[in-house]
């Protein structure tokens, strides 16, 4: 057995490395096709030139059995080795491998073909920042839009996050058994589906479950993304790249701002089909922010599979053919067609794992489709649970701790800024109140607009209110007698403690709820419309807009640094840095007392911290071998939402009560985040294993 083994590992090893003649990696099948060559021109001679006497007789060659003999007893050597001298000549060879896919990398060039998945990748990327921003611009108009209580609001707001939570550890771990493009595809149908489902739903549960699931189908695009694209990129070239892509994002959050200023203020962009179906200008914008997404997953269709990924599932042929594409479309761009691709064998690491397949004549198709779903999920649970052994195990934890950390300071902070900023307007706005108390007004017309105004112990007699805008009026101990209201519309109005006589209502939005403990005598009735009511010059308060719009556009310079100092400072560096200095400005946000100040520290607070953002993308891909990369990079993005929920939850909750609490809390998470991150190991001279 021994022998046998040893035999084994001999052939198994006999590939050949780079000629350090010219520069190109060689397979190991070039000499035995020339050997062949030798044999066909000398047939029937052996290494003396003689005839070899049983060449005609039919009787095989001795070294012919010899070789047979050797493959046969190769096989049954495999039967008898245990997992861990299994696992041990596959991990030799995804080294090998691992340099060998490097040099090839090196010879195919950056050129054409990487910019243009580049460009396709960004895409899916940016649907994925899209889809964070878009609950925040509709949710104003979608909460009155379907009656939502305050419960079911902020249930809408996390519901997002929690898909993608889950569509993360899915999807990231069937990356890395069924393939990047497959599993990206599939992941990207279902989020436009969704999102285009949703536009069009009325009612808030089947919203809530559209919302969710779209949600799951983009939580894959980040894991995927940076695992597809890296497996393209050469050593040199990684840590510059993958930051330009993270690029995307920020261009995802710049277009969702940009298009619900737009398109959401606009009433008459919606549609209606009697007071049942309303299609209103919010679900325009939900179906404009689509876009981006349908555009990558058609272009996905156009675009090959991990030569990587194919090579750990022991595709050799497909992936050489996908090396060779990738090498004659960069040549050819860069003028040089004649180039020819040397590489004629590449290196596939031992297959292990044994995935069963029934035949579609054995039992019914429900049986044969579960087999195959209890075989993946195993396999997939067994890779998460391999980011957990001895091997990755502090790696990993002290990733997840630096990605819970960045994502509870960053997605909190960023929905603190805008509650913040609208909490101190509301402020200086109730400051500049005017008060009118103990007066009487005879036979008046009012037709112009009442805003931000108090009337107590007031007399209207034969007064008319007529096209008239109230804004955030409260009238209170008021008399109405004889008085006409035509055509008026409301915002935050209310009457308290109010009587009316004689008076008529016609054509208004002052519905009953407005009416508090009020007294009507011999008015008209006050009928109650259908559905809810918008009111899109308070609902979309176009600050919002611009608040997110800056901080995205904030983060260009922060995207622009790390990219070109990823790969001359390190990604350790860059992220503890990036994590201390982003502390230190929400120190600085102590001194924010109004709402230009607070925008100034976001759009300083998202610069900082994108350089941290963009270095645990790239350190992510690089600490995980090819077969667990998307499942490990699924996993931490997953937890990074789960922070995101928290951060949420949790800072919306002070808004309005103390800065303390949330300042203290983003500070203490990114200064502990970062130090934590100087203990990982530094990958930017490794190969991608």
């Amino acid at each position: 057995m021994n022998q046998v083994s040893e035999d084994y590992r001999y052939q198994d090893s006999s590939y050949e490395g780079y000629a350090p003649s010219d520069g190109y990696y060689h397979g190991g099948n070039e000499p035995a096709q020339e050997e062949d060559a030798q044999s066909d021109a000398t047939e029937g001679h052996d290494e003396d030139d003689e005839v070899y006497e049983g060449e005609y007789q039919g009787i095989p060659h001795p070294d012919d059995i010899k070789g047979k003999q050797k493959k046969k007893a190769a096989g049954v050597a495999d039967d008898y080795r245990d997992h861990a001298d299994l696992m041990a000549q596959r991990m030799e060879d995804e080294e090998q491998l691992a340099h060998q896919y490097e040099n090839i990398i090196e010879e195919c060039g950056h050129g054409r073909f990487q910019w243009t998945l580049f460009f396709v990748l960004g895409l899916a990327l940016m649907a994925d920042g899209i889809e964070v921003f878009v609950v925040g611009f509709v949710l104003p108009s979608a909460e009155k839009d379907m009656c939502l209580s305050s419960s079911n609001k902020g249930m809408l707001g996390l519901i997002v996050y929690l898909g993608m939570m889950v569509g993360a550890v899915m999807w990231g771990g069937l990356a890395d058994k069924l393939g990047r493009r497959k599993c990206l595809i599939i992941s990207l149908a279902i989020n436009a589906a969704f999102v285009f489902l949703s536009s069009f739903t009325q009612g808030y549960g089947f919203f809530l479950f559209c919302r969710l699931i779209s949600g799951f189908g983009i939580g894959g695009s980040l894991p995927i993304v940076f695992a597809y694209f890296s497996e393209f990129l050469s050593r040199e070239k990684r840590g510059e790249h993958l930051s330009w892509l993270c690029m995307f994002w920020m261009v995802g959050g710049i277009y969702a701002s940009a298009m619900a200023w737009s398109i959401i203020p606009h009433y008459g962009w919606g549609f209606s089909m009697g007071t049942k179906y309303q299609f209103h200008s919010w679900r325009v914008f939900v179906l404009v922010c689509v876009l981006p997404c349908i555009a990558s997953l058609i272009a996905l269709k156009f675009m090959p599979e991990s030569p990587r990924f194919l090579l750990e599932t022991g595709k050799h042929d497909e992936a050489w053919m996908i090396l060779k594409q990738v090498h004659d479309t960069n040549m050819r761009a860069k003028g040089e067609p004649e180039r020819v691709f040397t590489v004629a064998h590449i290196k596939t690491p031992k297959q292990i794992d044994e995935f069963i397949e029934i035949q579609s004549s054995t039992g019914t198709w429900y049986q044969r489709w579960l087999v195959r779903f209890t075989t993946t999920f195993k396999q997939v649970w067994d890779n998460v649970l391999c980011c957990l052994t001895a091997q990755y195990r502090m790696n990993t934890l002290i990733l997840a701790v630096v990605w819970f950390t960045m994502a509870l300071s960053y997605y909190g902070l960023i929905v603190w800024f805008p509650d913040m900023i609208r909490y101190f307007q509301d402020e200086t706005y109730k400051s500049k109140v005017a008060h009118f108390t103990n007066n009487k007004i005879l036979n008046a017309t009012f037709n112009f607009t009442l805003q931000n105004q108090i009337y107590r112990n007031m007399e209207y007699i034969n007064d008319k209110f007529i096209k008239i805008k109230l804004k955030h009026v409260l009238f209170e101990d008021v008399l109405f007698d004889n008085c006409f209201f035509i055509d008026v519309t409301s915002t935050e109005t209310y009457f308290k403690n109010c009587t009316f006589e004689y008076t008529i209502f016609n054509n208004t939005d002052l519905y009953k709820h407005k009416f508090i403990d009020c007294k009507f005598l011999n008015c008209s009735e006050l009928e109650e419309e259908e559905g809810c009511h918008l009111d899109f010059e308070e609902d979309n308060d176009f600050l919002i807009y611009l608040v997110s719009f800056l901080g995205s556009l904030s983060v260009l310079p922060g995207n622009i640094v790390s990219a070109l100092l990823m790969d001359k400072i390190g990604r350790i560096r860059m992220i503890g840095g990036s994590m201390l200095i982003s502390a230190v400005c929400c120190f600085f946000l102590f001194f924010g007392n109004s709402d230009s100040a607070m925008i100034g520290w976001q759009c300083l607070f998202c610069g900082a911290s994108i350089a941290a953002w963009n270095a645990l993308d790239v350190i992510t891909v690089e600490l995980y071998p090819t077969d667990k990369r998307a499942t490990a990079f699924g996993i931490l993005n997953g937890l990074c939402k789960f922070g995101a929920i928290l951060g949420n939850s949790i800072f919306a909750s002070f808004v309005g009560i103390t800065k303390v609490v949330p300042i203290l809390l983003a500070s203490s998470a990114l200064v502990g985040g970062g130090l934590l991150a100087l203990r990982l190991p530094e990958t930017r001279e490794q190969v991608l294993m």
